[in-house]
């Protein structure tokens, strides 16, 4: 029997998934758990196995193409084997009631209506959709949906929010032009220095060369206002002494080596970060309208930087990993990040964010928080810097380290604790735990 190639659901609060690229085609042989195709989310840059063996009979969804979860994206057969055609829609019987029924109709209390055109898209909309409606009072019927089936994204309510509150985001898309009208040339944005074209010119302008976004990065982007727009963002930012840290990465680095494991900065930060959680519990908390939901567990999230943009995999329950167990972790989800490898579960559930741009050479950045998380902590470079030292200038390893954090949840005061806690854990490291 031909086996269905379905999207997954790549996420808790996924609702729909691009298909980036086939890797097989039409008439080649899979084996089951094999990479089949690629796909986008605004979570997750992932290829998906093939969920059966046989041959790759039918694709019913291209490269480029947005559908929502659970949709059949493709058929996989045995060989000679027949693949049925999709039956059409059918359209619901509209003949009428005879006389006799309609009179009797009149005598028994009504059937409950079906489900308005309004209210499906309601029903199908994400729960992010709906939380963010939720939050900012706009009716979700109100919005014309563009996803599968007139369901209402993101893409769809944040341009409601930003036409409504005139923040530059941009609207729908126009409707089509009316057939016999002429159509208007694309708007281009030229670069300093080059030419703008004139009104009604077409082709390339000099000097500029115009390319679509990828399908990861519109999905980047999507996530990075909703978050700006969600939470009241603040940032503290604190030095930290890794003078310690660095003698015991050297005192302990070909041991950890022996066993297969890179001791890194990162390792001791994420310890130092699950030690302060456990003392200031807001901090792995989220907001859910007016409750504030604590997390009994910590599910750290690593940003690892990919060449198409930026993805979170999540280390589940870190809070149970000593410093050689949360190595392993923190290299394992950033290389099969790398490689595509992520499973679905490693890329939701998130409790805590650590992002690394001092990999880079910044000194520090102020990160977005990772929704619906309440903070992200960002680390800047480590390095040797000069630093007083009892009235003394001495040579040091020191880092910046930013707390992002929600202000409607997260008072200054006990981001800073929380803060002023990591500093002194790093500081301090507890040699045992190494």
């Amino acid at each position: 029997m031909p086996t269905p190639v379905v999207m997954p659901q790549m996420g808790e609060s996924i609702a729909e998934g691009t298909i980036v690229r086939w890797i097989k085609k039409v008439g080649d042989q899979v084996e089951r758990d094999e990479p089949l195709f690629e796909i986008t989310t605004d979570k997750v840059d992932a290829e998906i196995p093939a969920p059966a063996g046989g041959v790759l009979a039918e694709i019913t969804v291209k490269e480029g193409e947005t559908v929502a979860v659970n949709s059949v994206v493709g058929t996989i057969a045995q060989p000679g084997e027949a693949v049925a055609a999709p039956e059409p829609p059918r359209a619901a019987a509209s003949a009428p009631a005879p006389p006799a029924e309609a009179t009797r109709a009149r005598d028994v209390p009504a059937a409950p209506a079906s489900p308005s055109r309004d209210e499906l898209r309601r029903q199908r909309s994400s729960p992010l959709v709906r939380r963010i409606a939720k939050e900012n009072s706009v009716d979700i019927s109100r919005i014309a949906g563009s996803g599968v089936g007139g369901r209402v994204t993101k893409h769809d309510i944040l341009a409601h929010l930003g036409r409504d509150r005139g923040s530059g985001i941009p609207g729908p898309e126009a409707a089509p032009p009316v057939a016999g009208e002429p159509s208007r040339p694309e708007l281009r944005t030229p670069e300093a220095g080059s030419a703008e074209p004139g009104p009604g010119a077409t082709g390339p302008v000099p000097g500029v060369e115009i390319r679509p976004l990828s399908p990861i990065r519109k999905k980047i982007a999507e996530h990075m206002v909703l978050s700006r727009r969600t939470s009241a963002h603040v940032h503290s930012v604190f030095h930290v002494n890794f003078s310690h840290v660095e003698r015991l990465r050297r005192e302990k680095k070909e041991e950890y080596a022996r066993l297969g494991v890179r001791l890194t900065y990162l390792a001791f930060i994420a310890v130092a970060v699950i030690d302060a959680i456990r003392r200031h519990p807001v901090i792995n908390a989220s907001l859910d309208g007016d409750n504030v939901v604590y997390k009994k567990d910590v599910n750290l999230g690593i940003a690892v930087a990919l060449e198409s943009g930026l993805i979170v995999p999540v280390i589940k329950s870190a809070g149970e990993k000593n410093l050689l167990g949360l190595s392993r972790a923190i290299a394992d989800v950033a290389d099969r990040a790398r490689s595509k490898q992520l499973k679905p579960d490693e890329v939701h559930g998130g409790t805590f964010t650590i992002t690394n741009p001092g990999q880079f050479g910044a000194q520090f950045g102020m990160p977005i928080i990772n929704q619906p998380q309440v903070a992200i902590l960002g680390v800047g470079t480590i390095e040797k810097r000069p630093v007083v030292v009892v009235d003394a200038i001495a040579v040091r390893t020191m880092a910046y380290l930013t707390l992002g954090y929600d202000h409607r949840l997260i008072d200054g005061a006990i981001a800073d604790q929380f803060m002023s806690d990591v500093k002194k854990l790093i500081e301090e490291f507890d040699p045992n735990q190494v």
